[in-house]
């Protein structure tokens, strides 16, 4: 079988340099907000290219901080308009509600799956403050468009990099494009923690003063509460093992776009749609998605062929239970890949023979009118 992701496989071949960090993080006796969390925060500043890196505990929260930090300051307020990708994992739309903003879902680029910026224009009012692009699957999204509209119309650009650690497009990778990102560290991430984890990053100074108190209880002294902030931190535990792997994020990226390139070149099935990259380096591959109209027989013919996929995403966010207030928008492309979309096994770690097998099933697929 070749399984969707193994992730023991993948930190196995960091064993005994992420058992080191856990042992040095136990004897300090020092767990939360320490020496630890400051040499990866700052590590993952400069591999992004960027003033401030802020841990906290998970990607959602970073998402959500930084919404509740420009409310603090005053750049935006309860009930503004956030345009969000319709085609995009919920955790993008919860952050809009949860911050007591308004999101207005657009539909993608039919090539990218991400964001398109012509839908952004087309929906921006004077309610609009912010644009949210998620850099799905590991693809950034066309941010010289849309920091093109953000600044016509004066807007804030968050952007959710949840799926594209290190991403780059015009020597600019993913989070230092916006006015600032979200970060992800789920252990499934390119780069994943051993736990839950999350980071967001900005050249902006008073954001980052603020974000580091909110993440805090709204605290930057002990029992001084500058804001109703929340317990949101990147442990110790979790950056010491960060740092580890954070210094073999641009082989293991390399290891990815090789693959990506391996299952383009080989996979000649007719009835399978595959990925399209304008720019190679925008994409790290977080994710392998191909199309097809017969989704449901594919994925019983890569089973039996001993090959494990994934559906991201089966249900939209405005089609979701948890948004009845949006279940009657149409959004027809997003809705179309939400019956389309399917996942392949996309590990660094896939030797030449699971990788052959993944490509044979695939192109002994036969659809049965």
């Amino acid at each position: 079988m070749v399984n969707f992701l193994e992730l023991k496989r993948l930190n196995a071949q960091y064993e005994n340099e992420l058992k080191q960090a856990c042992a040095r993080v136990i004897e300090s006796g020092w767990y939360i907000l320490g020496n630890e969390t400051e040499k990866f925060e700052q590590e993952f500043a400069d591999y992004c290219g960027v003033k401030h890196c802020i841990g906290v505990a998970n990607g959602l929260d970073a998402l959500t901080l930084t919404l509740k930090a420009w409310r603090e300051l005053g750049k935006i307020n309860q009930g503004d308009e956030v345009i969000v990708p319709g085609n995009t994992y919920i955790a993008s739309v919860l952050a809009v509600t949860e911050a007591d903003l308004v999101p207005v879902f657009v539909e993608p680029d039919e090539m990218t799956h991400n964001i398109c910026p012509k839908a952004i224009e087309a929906v921006i009012t004077e309610k609009t403050k912010v644009i949210l692009p998620v850099h799905l699957y590991g693809q950034l999204a066309d941010m010289p468009a849309i920091m093109a509209l953000a600044s016509k119309y004066n807007l804030l650009v968050l952007e959710d990099s949840a799926q594209s650690h290190g991403a780059e497009l015009h020597d600019k990778k993913s989070g230092a494009w916006g006015d600032a990102s979200g970060f992800s560290f789920y252990p499934g991430k390119n780069l994943g923690a051993l736990g839950d984890g999350g980071a967001i990053t900005t050249n902006d100074d008073e954001l980052a003063e603020t974000l580091r108190a909110l993440r805090n209880y709204g605290s930057h002294i002990k029992y001084q509460n500058l804001y109703q902030g929340l317990n949101s931190r990147l442990d110790e535990i979790q950056s010491a093992m960060l740092s580890v792997k954070l210094k073999y994020l641009p082989s293991q990226t390399q290891a990815r776009q090789e693959l990506a390139d391996y299952y383009i070149k080989n996979i000649s099935n007719p009835a399978i749609v595959l990925p399209e990259v304008p720019e190679k380096e925008a994409h790290v591959w977080h994710l392998f998605v191909v199309r097809t109209t017969h989704r449901d027989a594919l994925i019983e013919h890569l089973t039996k062929c001993g090959v494990q996929t994934q559906v991201h995403y089966p249900i939209a966010p405005h089609k979701q239970q948890a948004y009845q207030e949006f279940n009657h928008l149409s959004l027809p492309l997003t809705e179309q890949l939400q019956n389309e979309v399917l996942s392949l096994p996309m590990s660094p770690y896939l030797d030449e023979q699971e990788r052959r097998v993944v490509v044979d099933a695939m192109n002994s697929f036969k659809v049965n009118v």
